[in-house]
């Protein structure tokens, strides 16, 4: 069994005890909020606003501490969905950096390899036309040879319901330490993942479904270096069930598999429930 899923399993029945003694971070500034509203209601965000019921973008980075100042890495960029305001917010005064797989992890075929390096070499132009910025603004690297003048320089780096792909691919370990060296002593890293129940079993949360089991989540970082800060509940969603034998993307925006008769209902539950978890680099 993978060295990431064990770690998992060992911990699975308990929350640790740095968990339930977090505390909140603090606010942002009044001026970074109203950097954060502004760029969630750009027009250029019309074609993308109607998933912000489930995905909660304001709440979400005002909880991760995200001010429009920062050096910020978006994690495996996948749809461009907070790409696009993400470029809006950090363009104007922060910095934006698309932060891909290491392709040379074992993980990936000779195609996918190519198309994280195509992925990291068009990230700054693709960012640059949804905001209208210069795509000087923005940059993106992959994880395969970090460069000594970008370690520990990032102030927050995000990963969006991407850590049930890095543990049933079995890169976990190795791509969150990388992260870990990107990040400056007391920076952070927000997570958002599809959240399974606390008693749900492993083979159900193994990663192979899209949900993960919040203090297995919580205990996989703090034993990678990180100290648990604490959790919102911005993105949770008590309609759904979170048992979908076709796994999270049974439910919309995908709606894989689903029959004509029962999309109605999925569409009246929503997208799926969600943690919304941050982490202070340890050490």
């Amino acid at each position: 069994m993978r060295r990431a899923a064990l770690l998992l399993t060992a911990f699975a029945l308990a929350m640790p005890a740095t968990a339930a003694m977090a505390q909140a971070a603090p606010a942002l500034s009044k001026s970074a909020k109203a950097d954060l509203a502004a760029a969630v209601a750009s027009p250029l965000r019309d074609k993308d606003r109607a998933r912000d019921q489930y995905r909660r973008p304001a709440e979400t980075l005002e909880f991760f501490q995200v001010a429009p100042d920062m050096k910020v890495g978006e994690y495996a960029p996948g749809g461009e969905w907070y790409s696009r305001l993400l470029g809006l917010y950090l363009g104007p005064k922060g910095k934006l950096v698309g932060l891909y797989f290491d392709p040379t992890s074992g993980a990936f075929n000779e195609k996918a390899q190519q198309g994280i390096r195509d992925g990291a070499a068009s990230y700054p132009a693709d960012v640059a036309a949804a905001s209208g910025l210069p795509a000087e603004r923005f940059a993106a690297m992959t994880l395969e040879k970090l460069p000594d003048s970008e370690k520990g320089t990032f102030d927050r780096i995000l990963v969006m319901r991407m850590m049930h792909n890095l543990l049933r691919w079995n890169i976990a370990d190795r791509e969150i330490k990388a992260l870990r060296e990107l990040l400056k002593p007391d920076g952070m890293i927000g997570i958002e993942q599809h959240r399974a129940k606390p008693d749900a079993p492993f083979s159900f949360t193994d990663g192979s479904k899209g949900y993960l089991r919040e203090a297995d989540v919580i205990k996989f970082m703090e034993i990678n270096g990180f100290t648990f800060v604490g959790r919102s509940e911005a993105n949770a969603n008590k309609k759904d069930p979170a048992n979908w034998e076709g796994g999270v993307w049974t439910l919309p925006p995908m709606l894989r598999g689903a029959k004509d008769a029962d999309k109605p209902r999925l569409q009246a539950i929503g997208e799926s429930d969600r943690m919304t978890l941050l982490f202070r680099k340890r050490g």
